[in-house]
């Protein structure tokens, strides 16, 4: 998500049911359309995004401890 100026940034509203230009609160950010809340993501993107991460994490777990090392 490239953004390059503060005025093309958007959020997703579900009532509108696309990405919208927004309204920030204390609290939340609102849709500039419809008044509703907005969120980051629609579900579908949040999903995508998450399948995204998963993907790029490393395998595997921790490093098994050295045998033989000594202990300080």
């Amino acid at each position: 998500m490239d953004h390059l100026d503060f005025y093309d940034d958007k959020k997703y509203c579900a009532a509108c049911g696309t990405y919208v230009r927004y309204l920030v609160s204390v609290d939340h950010s609102y849709c500039v359309q419809c008044g509703g809340v907005v969120q980051l993501f629609s579900e579908q993107d949040w999903s995508r995004f998450q399948e995204s991460l998963q993907a790029r994490r490393p395998k595997g777990g921790r490093p098994r401890k050295g045998k033989g090392k000594e202990s300080a």
